[in-house]
């Protein structure tokens, strides 16, 4: 599933990328290893933290950890991303609700695309205003989708 979500989303050379629900990190270490020169990491769960910075120790470039919930760093974003990786447990039921906040955060501007990896049953049941949906992968009982969030014309 990671090398054909990043084979989507081709170079990141100097692109910004976060990885929220980053568990290992693995998802921000192939951002890195694929040119994005501003990471950052997302983690609640505080027996991931030892082999989260483990992990991240080995990037070619920093990678930023937060260790906080998912709802709290969207709360708190002061900065946008090119890209917006979330990987909730499946369990998780506010997906659809953390993509509508996030879509209207200053985690995005305009052309920020939101990629969202979910269990298959797990469909979205209204548009989100903020989001134009590109493209949706399948992953065995899991989907990759591709969000962009829209631009406003003037």
């Amino acid at each position: 599933m990671r090398e054909s979500v990043f084979a989507c989303l081709g170079d990141l050379s100097e692109q910004s990328f976060v990885d929220i629900f980053t568990g290992s990190g693995i998802i921000a270490l192939e951002a890195a290893s694929r040119g994005a020169s501003s990471i950052e990491a997302v983690e609640n769960d505080p027996l991931k933290r030892k082999t989260l910075l483990h992990n991240v120790a080995i990037s070619p470039v920093r990678i930023h950890c937060h260790f906080m919930s998912a709802e709290l760093y969207v709360r708190r974003a002061k900065r946008a991303f090119n890209f917006i990786f979330l990987d909730p447990p499946f369990p998780y039921q506010y997906k659809w609700e953390l993509m509508s906040r996030i879509a209207v955060s200053p985690l995005v501007s305009a052309g920020s695309r939101i990629l969202l990896h979910r269990p298959r049953q797990d469909y979205q049941k209204e548009e989100i205003a903020a989001l134009d949906k590109e493209d949706s992968r399948e992953y065995g009982r899991s989907v990759v989708d591709f969000f962009r969030v829209k631009t406003t014309e003037t």
